[in-house]
């Protein structure tokens, strides 16, 4: 991998990690569009650069997460389903899933679809939850039980998260925040993992392509985490399911 091919991927990244479009399935598709040889360093690099998106929540946020106790429990009560999961399929996921752009194009398809569905039929209402401290541990564990659904490539973290908590009646703003400070542990704990089972494979000569993906990411993270709070304040979801589908249609139209 050059460090062009991690600075795009890198931007890639920060753009899409929080986005319900699916950050890893956007990084799968872009390294086949670039030939990238889908190695198990390539895979392990999707991973760990995600991890510098999610410092930029940290940078944001971690005077909410470390210094609001209530949050900080509904955040860690909200992992415990996708560390099960993760662990349960982390395997799966990365020797058959991970990479695959047949289920990044169908995740991205059928996702795509879905969040318009629900856009046109959810209705926010006022009595919906606007307080993260106000979240129970019954909603908490069930936010993190959709999460859960994005360990498959393509269907994003973000959009399983903050669909889940609409489903549950908190308010789009604070579903979206909520998502943010849930990927702090959620992340952490995948980049942890694939370094544990995978440190062999990192020498001197791949690791400044890491450092590049990983900074640029983290950079690019911090204006895409502002845009989507300004966003989600007057708009639905609506538009990036249109983008999702649009996507599929694209790759489809390049590589046929």
């Amino acid at each position: 991998m050059s460090l062009i091919h991690a600075l795009i991927l890198g931007l890639v990244e920060g753009i899409s990690e929080f986005l319900p479009i699916s950050s890893t399935g956007h990084l799968i598709l872009v390294s086949y569009l670039l030939q990238i040889q889908e190695t198990d360093f390539v895979k392990s690099f999707e991973i760990i650069i995600q991890l510098g998106a999610i410092l930029a929540v940290l940078a944001l946020y971690w005077k909410t997460l470390f210094k609001n106790w209530e949050v900080f429990k509904r955040v860690l009560v909200a992992f415990i389903p996708t560390g099960i999961i993760g662990l349960a399929f982390y395997k799966i996921v990365k020797n058959y899933l991970l990479g695959s752009t047949t289920v990044v194009l169908w995740s991205l398809l059928i996702g795509g679809i879905l969040i318009i569905i629900f856009e046109l039929l959810h209705k926010e209402k006022p009595e919906d939850i606007e307080d993260i401290q106000k979240i129970s541990y019954k909603q908490s564990l069930l936010i993190g039980v959709f999460q859960s659904i994005a360990i498959i490539p393509g269907v994003s973290r973000s959009a399983a998260t903050i669909i889940g908590g609409l489903l549950l009646r908190l308010k789009r703003k604070t579903i979206v925040e909520f998502s943010f400070l849930l990927a702090i542990p959620t992340m952490a704990a995948a980049t942890g993992l694939d370094l544990v089972k995978n440190y062999h494979q990192f020498s001197s000569t791949n690791i400044w392509p890491l450092i590049v993906g990983f900074v640029t990411s983290f950079i690019v993270a911090l204006f895409s985490i502002k845009f989507l709070l300004r966003f989600v304040q007057n708009h639905t979801f609506i538009p990036f399911g249109i983008y999702r589908i649009a996507l599929v249609l694209l790759f489809l139209a390049i590589i046929l």
